[in-house]
Formats: structure tokens, sequence, C-alpha cells
């Protein structure tokens, strides 16, 4: 006779071993290691900025600061904007792992100096372009350590919306309980701390429009509208008053309008831009 285990028989083992058959709809290019799995070059266009992404909420980070850069008239911010299909393993291509030794998108080659300069990581792209244009960071210190400091609060934060809650109520092979519980829980104290943040404050680092805003605006401005995981009704998004005034503010923006747009594989056509090589290109 054979026995069923079930989650609640589950002990983990003395030293975990690799199931290759495990992770639902990643499990073929989950991997507990690092490197490229194939020879793969990163193609480069004419422009000085070389964003390699995909539309997720931290690859939009990205667009969106790029085409806000634009819209302020900074004409030196044009990009080439490539897709990076992380669901068939294009992160794991010899070019990619070059830009990103993690593998993981959003990545940016600056090709404007003697020497091309690798920046990856969304927050630290987002600082490098804030820098390198003098734009939406603030340069005195207690505004500048408030805008960080929103930054980074989303940096630490996201994964436990995208990879804890997201993963668990949308994309797990099966609904458990707990794991749902716990991040729904993170998540709504998340929601709730930027609420009591934005009641206070037209934007999140203070009066300003900033990176800070950019980069929360695709995890929580998204979630609030409904946009994410399907679980606004779970979560009880429009109970967040000050989260939905201001992520309704946000995504009205003509550059946020243009940057979720970019590297964008889901929604309706109209609303995808998968290469983007010219601001010409979204008139098609």
């Amino acid at each position: 006779m054979t026995t069923t285990m079930t989650n609640q028989d589950y002990v983990p083992p003395a030293v975990w071993t690799w199931d290759r058959e495990s992770g639902g709809r990643f499990a073929s290019i989950n991997r507990p290691i690092a490197g490229a799995t194939h020879d793969k070059p990163l193609p480069v266009g004419r422009h000085p900025l070389q964003l390699y992404s995909l539309g997720t909420p931290n690859g939009v980070k990205v667009t969106i600061m790029l085409e806000e850069l634009l819209a302020a008239g900074h004409g030196d911010a044009e990009y080439d904007a490539w897709q990076i299909n992380i669901g068939e393993g294009d992160q794991f291509g010899s070019g990619f792992v070059e830009v990103n030794p993690n593998s993981k998108i959003p990545a940016l080659v600056d090709r404007s100096g003697p020497e091309p300069v690798r920046v990856f990581e969304s927050g630290a792209i987002l600082v490098y372009l804030a820098e390198k244009f003098g734009r939406f960071l603030p340069t005195d210190g207690a505004a500048r350590a408030e805008c960080l400091s929103w930054l980074f609060w989303q940096m630490g934060s996201a994964p436990f919306v995208g990879g804890g809650f997201g993963h668990f109520y949308a994309y797990a092979p099966e609904k458990l309980e707990y794991p749902i519980n716990r991040y729904a829980m993170e998540t709504k104290r998340q929601l709730d701390v930027l609420d009591r943040r934005l009641a206070e404050s037209a934007y999140v680092a203070g009066a300003d429009y900033t990176v800070a805003d950019m980069a929360i605006w695709p995890w929580y401005g998204q979630l609030a509208q409904g946009e994410l995981y399907g679980a606004a009704e779970f979560l009880q998004v429009a109970s967040y008053a000050h989260v939905q005034r201001w992520a309704a503010e946000i995504g009205a923006r003509a550059g946020v309008r243009r940057g979720r747009m970019v590297n964008r594989v889901t929604g309706e056509p109209s609303e995808q831009l998968r290469e983007r090589h010219d601001a010409s290109d979204f008139d098609r």
C-alpha cells in the first residue's frame, strides 16, 4: 500500500537536496547554483544606456525612471530596452550573467564613458541614474536620508510581497494556509505603514516626487489598484485610502504610463512594448 505524505507530515531532512521537479511553474528555471547555463551574448543598441529587463514590478521601476528623465528634458537618457524572458531562462545566458552575476532583472549597462559601467539591483540603478542626471534624489542631507530610507524600505520589504505573498497566493503548486496567512499579514502591515506615511505626506519621501515613489509604486501602487496577483479583494486594498490617492496620482503620470509598458508581456497588446529603442516606438 502506498502512503501519501501530507504537508503536516513533512520533516526537513538533515541535509537539503535539490528536487528538480519541485517548484511548480518555476521548476524548469529554479536552481540552487549561480552562473550561466548557456552562451548567449546580449544585444547592444545605439544608445549609451542599455537596459536588459522584463515588465515585472522590479523592472518597471527603471523604465519609469528613464521615461521620467526623458519627460523632464534629459534627452541623453534615451535608452534601448531589451526583453529578458525570465520564464525561459534568459537570465542565465552568459551575456546577462556578465552584467548581473545574480541572474535577476533588471540590469543596466552605461556605455557613455570610456569603459562600460554595469549596474544591477533595481535600487542601485535608480540611485545611479538619479546621480548621473541630478534628478529625483534630494541632495540635502535630511531629505536625501528620508528618500533613501524609503527606497531601501521597499527593497527590503517587497520580497515579502512578491516572493512571499505573491508566490504562495498566486503561483505555488498548492494552496497552503500558513504561508498565505503569514505573508498576507505582512503585506497588509506594509500597506498600513505606507498608508500612514501618505496620510501626512504628498509623496513617500516628502513634498516632492522621487525615486522612492518610482520604486514603491510598481509594487504597492499596482497592488492597491488591483493589478497584482488578483488579490485586491482578499487584501481589502480599497481600505487604504491614502495609498489609493497616491497610487492613482502616480499611475496617471505620462512617464509612468510609458514606463510600465516597456518589456511588458501581459495585459492588453496595446499596453505592451516588448522592446523599446526610440520614443517613437510608443506610437506603434
